[in-house]
């Protein structure tokens, strides 16, 4: 049997440190009040479609964006975004059922991962948030899209947040795995009281410190892998299913794109000047009025998403359901792709 990421860790010598991100808000399924996760669907982690598509590359002004791209090329358009660390492996449950209902289905690899290479060898390698959703901007614009629906989790799910907020006319709706995740970065928040809280961003304060740059460059399938269990500790993958992505990670861009995000947002990298105004537009936390449905995944190691539905009420003034779901973590794309994909032919069919 092929040894599962424990065994992995293990061998890799990496510490069991707790997982990371502070728990947002989340309802049940079908809106509030019904106290009850969302039942979860019988989609193994792995799914993944027959035959992977081709990947392709189209040009901005500053990236080479690698993609694959699934379904009608004439059909509406929806673009996936992944988060850290993952890549467009994590949508592999879900573009089938999207391509089988006709839609265009894009998936990017964000700045720093998998074949998507800066332009200019030069360039710092920078990846704040309003420079991850400007990419989104930039990849659509290159490839002649007016509007598309987006999905995201972690990284991805920021990125589709501003697209929102910055081009509500180009998103015809969204799903947010794990809800508002727009960062203030013009005033960092202040170290939380809760001891638990600050030990899941354990990593973020490791990736400040010249050490984390070092462990990072050196160990980054095994913190990553570690990363990836932690955050969803129901999970089980195997060496095959991580081999999938772990190419990804070998961009020669990975480590300096992770770092800088991890230290821009808590102050202690300097971001693109041309993103100063959008920052600190960014940081009013603006609301997200497009057509929207939340999903948290009950199991995820940020901690059990909270029942209370005020949170997310007030950030998608455009809410549609918002939902809890069983037997998913933080990267609830692959663990429970139908309740993505179904999610988004809800809106898309509304």
């Amino acid at each position: 049997m092929t040894p599962s990421r424990r065994e992995f860790l293990k061998s890799a010598g990496v510490a069991g440190a707790a997982a990371a991100g502070a728990a947002a808000s989340g309802v049940p399924a079908g809106g509030a009040g019904t106290g009850r996760p969302a039942a979860a669907p019988s989609v193994p982690a792995a799914a993944q479609p027959p035959t992977r598509p081709a990947v392709r590359t189209v040009r901005t002004d500053v990236l080479d964006i690698g993609y694959e791209e699934s379904g009608d090329p004439a059909g509406f358009p929806i673009i996936l975004l992944h988060g850290f660390p993952y890549d467009v492996r994590s949508w592999d449950g879900v573009v089938p059922v999207l391509a089988d209902a006709g839609y265009r289905v894009l998936a990017p690899y964000l700045r720093g991962y998998g074949p998507t290479r800066f332009r200019d060898p030069s360039a710092p390698r920078m990846a704040e948030q309003a420079a991850i959703a400007r990419d989104v901007v930039d990849f659509a614009d290159a490839l002649g899209i007016e509007q598309a629906a987006l999905a995201g989790f972690d990284w991805g799910n920021r990125a589709a947040c501003i697209t929102s907020i910055l081009h509500p006319e180009r998103v015809r709706a969204q799903v947010a795995i794990g809800g508002y995740s727009v960062q203030d970065t013009v005033r960092p928040s202040a170290p939380s009281p809760s001891a638990v809280t600050e030990a899941r961003l354990w990593y973020q304060w490791y990736f400040n410190t010249e050490r984390g740059r070092a462990g990072l460059e050196a160990n980054r399938h095994a913190i990553c892998r570690h990363l990836q269990e932690t955050w969803s500790p129901t999970g089980e993958y195997t060496d095959e299913i991580y081999g999938r992505t772990a190419p990804s990670f070998d961009n020669p861009d990975f480590v300096d794109v992770v770092i800088h995000s991890y230290r821009h947002r808590h102050g202690y990298a300097a971001g693109e000047e041309r993103f100063l105004a959008v920052e600190r537009r960014l940081a009013e936390r603006p609301p997200i009025g497009v057509p929207a449905i939340v999903l948290r995944g009950a199991d995820s190691g940020f901690g059990p998403p909270s029942p209370d539905p005020s949170g997310d009420r007030a950030r998608f003034t455009g809410l549609v359901a918002r939902r809890i779901v069983a037997g998913a973590g933080h990267d609830l794309a692959p663990q429970r792709p139908e309740s993505v994909s179904s999610a988004l032919l809800e809106l898309l069919r509304a």
